[in-house]
């Protein structure tokens, strides 16, 4: 049985598709023969050559990675694929789906599935039952529709040893070339309490990993592939400072050149931590500011200070690491003031304002504590029709802000990026 894999991203350059690369590789294990395509700024197929990809390939599941920002892209892919062929099964996956309510099958007839629990145990869950011609029959971790009624099923648990689930680097279903950078995690989850953050809930608050060895090997994979740029796609890669003592001398020990991307949490670096990391290769670490507002800090549940964060970036900058941050606006109980005091302070610590570093309105995802609470946190959505299948997203202005006031936040960051706002991180 064939299933195949989506990545639908026409709004960056191609990256190594990270996640669909975890369930090819388990899936892979387990029997399946499978493919991803990968649909980037550069391109993907066109309509003739999706076309005659499906009729050859003859998938029997073909699954999506879905976001907000992509969730129109990926339906609209459904619907072509279910005209060529209605018995092909559809499944969703993906930030997007978690926390999805389920009546939102209702309003997308071209998917069959809704992924709920950890994505390798749950395809492999669904391609089975597909597999053994009983495609709802048995299966676990998704919301389904039969017979125009919604069902859910029980969860599924994940690995609690992420080194259980087989490398998607050694399966070979990287094309290396079309990247400028390997993508590797160390770990999954995040213990924090953000509330604008979608991955404490779904990680239910846990923090998983791999073996030191595990990422040291695929480490040297990767660098005989060619490729000595590394983005470490962890939340908080070094919530466990004795594991990431251990991976990077571990990578001086084996003389791997590499250069490398991390995000972490300023309270989880200290000095001697930054000496080893940019004797090691590190040229990067993205920080999460937020706000420069001790007072939206507390209400977000960041649990950092500025002075923390003043204190990671100088020591950062000291050693000769590139910093980037995460910043939002239309916070909870933001003022515009409070705003501006944000972008002054990006620019008073000298970090180039591109790429990451170019803040972005607060989104309101499915799953986040302040989508739940929305009207708590003293959210205004817009009162318009939406499917139910998007979230508030960016449609709200705040008891604090006006849909004005975010529109002269949002202006006065572009003005002041050196890349006009390119590759905001959602």
């Amino acid at each position: 049985m064939h299933i195949l894999l989506f990545e639908v991203n026409p709004f960056s350059p191609p990256s190594l598709p990270i996640s669909l690369g975890y369930i090819a590789a388990y899936l892979i294990k387990h029997g399946f023969g499978v493919k991803i395509v990968n649909i980037s700024e550069k391109g993907g197929y066109s309509v003739k050559g999706l076309e005659k990809l499906i009729k050859e390939f003859s998938p029997q599941l073909v699954g999506f990675s879905t976001y907000q920002r992509n969730i129109l892209y990926v339906l609209g892919i459904a619907k072509f694929i279910k005209k060529i062929n209605k018995d092909i099964k559809i499944i969703l996956g993906g930030p997007q789906i978690t926390f999805m309510p389920s009546s939102a099958l209702k309003e997308m007839p071209m998917v069959d599935y809704l992924c709920r629990s950890e994505g390798e145990v749950t395809l492999l869950s669904v391609a089975k039952a597909i597999a053994g011609g009983t495609p709802f029959n048995g299966i676990k971790g998704v919301t389904y529709r039969v017979n125009e009624k919604i069902k859910e099923t029980e969860r599924i648990e994940g690995y609690e040893d992420l080194d259980e689930y087989p490398s998607p680097h050694f399966a070979g279903i990287f094309n290396y070339s079309e990247v400028e950078e390997a993508i590797l995690l160390t770990s999954r989850g995040c213990p924090f309490n953000c509330i604008f953050c979608y991955t404490p809930n779904a990680s239910k608050h846990k923090i998983r990993f791999h073996s030191i060895e595990r990422v040291l090997e695929e480490i040297e994979w990767v660098v005989k592939k060619g490729k000595n740029r590394i983005w470490f796609a962890d939340p908080n890669f070094s919530y466990k400072k004795e594991r990431v003592y251990q991976l990077l001398e571990g990578i001086l020990k084996k003389r791997l050149k590499v250069k490398i991307w991390i995000e972490t949490r300023a309270d989880l670096i200290d000095e001697n931590l930054l000496k080893l990391m940019k004797r090691t290769g590190v040229h990067t670490i993205a920080y999460g500011l937020e706000s420069a507002s001790e007072r939206v800090l507390k209400i977000i549940r960041k649990r950092l200070s500025l002075e923390q964060l003043r204190k990671a970036i100088a020591l950062t900058q000291k050693y000769g690491i590139e910093v980037e941050v995460f910043s939002q606006y239309a916070l909870p109980g933001e003022t515009f003031k409070e705003a501006l005091k944000t972008l002054e302070f990006v620019k008073s610590h000298g970090i180039k304002i591109q790429g990451n570093s170019n803040a972005q309105q607060m989104q309101l995802y499915f799953g986040t504590t302040v989508t739940k609470d929305y009207k708590k946190f003293g959210i205004k959505p817009f009162p318009e029709k939406r499917p139910l299948y998007i979230s508030i997203g960016d449609r709200y202005e705040t008891e604090t802000m006006t849909q004005e006031e975010i529109a002269i936040i949002k202006r006065l960051w572009r003005e002041s990026s050196l890349d006009k706002g390119r590759r905001i991180v959602s």
